[in-house]
């Protein structure tokens, strides 16, 4: 009796726990699909990778690529996604895109999101960056990409005071450089340089200074020198980055090919074949094309009566042809040795009213002032970089 009476509490309590108490596990295991809620993929476009290919890569559905192209007419043109392009995909458990982004420069993205009635929804955005004023100061050794260590911002210094130095020739061992300079931050961390608001430039001895400087309509944007006056001149002093100049002006030069003594009306810049040749000011290029000893050659014509000549190009910019007009720094060509000429290098020439003059030593049309309604502003802001830039403290030379 005592053990029929254990018995039947010991199956009570065996019922009572299947009743009440935790259930043991399934023996049926979970389906993957609905343990993983989603799943993202992230890369890079590889060389000549359409967005095509890149589902194709990803075994992503043709149909929903047509939904997404049919999406994003008039947003963008997805054919302009190219290599080295960011990217981002969301896939659900099925593996359906649910969305997708990608990085069209630095500033701008472009996000495509499934919507509930289904299609998709694409928008083109900005980065909503957070800025943060920077300050940063060099003593130049050999060059301005070695002292600053930087390319993107000593293309930008070099471009800020183009028309006031030449970097390829000017710069000395122990000039100096100064910059107060916007960093960009997404989400906390630094992204890339921005806008350089000020700098200052030691240059043989001779100080140079840039302040950025924009009025509430924007029709003054750009940088200025102390006076107010913009740095922005008619003409670079250099179209192109070069090694040496190998042939300067002169009304009297033995040529090395026709063993004869002539002219040389212009400027040859020694550079590699193939080296990116601008357009020195604004113009309309009035000839595109071969001729004789020039080889292939392009003429601009300027405003005021000046004219500015571009030989031996090995070929011209996409685009380039007579009638098209061209902003100063836009690329026209690259460096060869088409015509008579030794090796690659570009002969440069410029005519004012129908007169050969040396570019090197021609005067350049006076620069734009700020009107005199602006000049408060300005001389605030100026004080205030002033001050930045007196605050920062070259390299080696604290305390």
């Amino acid at each position: 009796m005592h053990l029929r009476g254990l018995l039947l509490v010991l199956a009570a309590m065996a019922a009572l726990g299947c009743t009440q108490g935790p259930q043991a596990p399934s023996s049926q295991a979970t389906p993957p699909e609905q343990r993983i809620q989603s799943r993202q993929i992230s890369g890079l476009f590889r060389p000549g990778e359409s967005l095509y290919h890149l589902f194709k890569r990803h075994g992503l559905s043709m149909a929903e690529l047509l939904s997404l192209r049919d999406a994003a007419k008039g947003v963008f043109n997805l054919r302009r996604l190219r290599a080295g392009m960011p990217y981002s995909l969301l896939l659900d458990a099925r593996g359906a895109l649910q969305s997708f982004r990608c990085e069209i420069d630095a500033d701008t993205y472009l996000e495509a999101r499934r919507q509930p009635q289904g299609g998709f929804k694409v928008r083109r955005e900005r980065y909503r960056y957070q800025r943060r004023i920077s300050h940063m100061a060099g003593i130049i050794q050999s060059n301005l990409v070695e002292s600053m260590k930087d390319i993107v911002l000593a293309v930008e210094l070099s471009e800020i005071f183009a028309w006031q130095v030449d970097f390829n020739t000017d710069l000395r061992r122990g000039d100096t450089w100064r910059l107060v300079v916007e960093g960009l931050y997404l989400d906390g961390k630094f992204r890339r340089w921005g806008r350089i608001l000020s700098a200052e430039l030691s240059n043989n001895g001779r100080i140079y200074r840039a302040y950025w400087y924009e009025d509430p309509q924007g029709r003054y944007s750009g940088y200025y020198d102390e006076q107010g006056a913009s740095l922005r001149r008619a003409f670079l002093k250099a179209p192109l980055s070069f090694k040496r100049i190998s042939s300067g002006f002169s009304r009297r030069r033995f040529h090395p090919i026709l063993k004869i003594y002539r002219p040389h009306l212009g400027v040859d810049y020694a550079a590699p074949k193939g080296t990116p040749v601008s357009a020195a000011g604004d113009g309309v290029v009035v000839f595109a094309g071969y001729k004789g000893q020039n080889g292939n050659l392009v003429i601009i014509k300027h405003p005021n009566g000046y004219r500015t000549y571009y030989g031996h190009l090995w070929k011209f910019a996409r685009g380039i042809r007579k009638g098209r007009r061209v902003k100063q720094g836009q690329v026209i060509g690259y460096v060869g040795s088409t015509g008579l000429a030794t090796g690659p290098h570009l002969d440069y020439r410029v005519k004012r009213n129908g007169r050969f003059i040396n570019p090197l030593a021609m005067k350049l049309p006076p620069a734009r002032r700020l009107p005199r309604r602006l000049m408060s502003s300005f001389k605030a802001l100026r004080l205030a970089m002033d001050e930045r830039l007196a605050s920062i403290t070259l390299p080696g030379k604290q305390g």
